[in-house]
């Protein structure tokens, strides 16, 4: 049987391969990947104890995480093409736009 010990162990181990992905790697859109991924980590963990707590918050938070998500995903690819198109790389470290 499924407990909500196994969705957070899930859960703690898709934001763990996020936060690493994010640390690790300097390709800008693996980066925004890694960030979806630790929102949907946490988006796990908030239906587990809104299912375990018979409660629909949890839920509800969800459906408004995933929204604002949608629009950050909409926004973030949007200037990473941006950037793309000026330096014509996605590459971090070759990106320095905000420097004199």
């Amino acid at each position: 049987m499924i407990t909500i010990t196994h969705y957070l162990v899930l859960s703690a181990i898709l934001f763990t391969l996020g936060v690493v992905g994010v640390m690790i790697r300097r390709n800008a859109i693996i980066i925004f990947m890694c960030i979806e991924l630790m929102l949907n980590a946490v988006n796990l963990s908030f239906v587990a104890f809104a299912h375990y707590l018979n409660s629909m918050q949890g839920q509800l938070f969800v459906f408004f995480t995933m929204t604002v998500a949608a629009a950050e995903a909409a926004v973030g690819l949007a200037i990473i093409v941006a950037v793309f198109r000026n330096k014509e790389t996605v590459n971090i470290d070759d990106i320095n736009i905000m420097k004199w």
